[in-house]
């Protein structure tokens, strides 16, 4: 079992049978240990999708429970990602997706379990690629 932090649409994938990735993430997340991280900004993000695909926004929680994810907040963080956010003003990094970065900063460990292809290309302490777990990583 390996250790992720998971990102907005992984966790919108698990959720939402409908999704293009639900049976990638489906499969993925029975390797995923227990105490793999969550981040408030990917939590919002999720609720806000999930809702709109009709799944209960309190289902998300459920999730978290139910994965045995460890909820964090960055809010002691703010900085670096403000920094991430500026390096990346030109590319469609969000406000989740510089959270999911600086949290592979801080545990260099884990992987960053993500359906979106931009991960491939933001970097972590300014450089160094982040290991993912996707769909488009073979």
């Amino acid at each position: 079992m390996r250790r992720v932090i998971l990102d907005t649409g992984s966790g919108v994938a698990w959720l939402c049978p409908q999704d293009q990735h639900h049976a990638w993430v489906r499969r993925a997340f029975k390797d995923i240990a227990p105490g793999s991280i969550i981040c408030e900004a990917v939590l919002t993000g999720a609720c806000h999708l999930a809702a709109k695909e009709a799944v209960p926004r309190a289902r998300v929680i459920e999730f978290v429970n139910r994965v045995r994810l460890q909820p964090i907040s960055l809010a002691s963080e703010l900085a670096p990602i403000r920094d991430l956010l500026d390096r990346y003003a030109d590319w469609p990094m969000d406000f989740a997706d510089a959270c999911v970065v600086r949290l592979a900063e801080l545990h260099p460990d884990a992987s960053v379990c993500t359906t979106d292809g931009d991960f491939r290309f933001f970097r972590k302490n300014g450089r160094e690629t982040i290991p993912l777990t996707a769909p488009f990583v073979s």
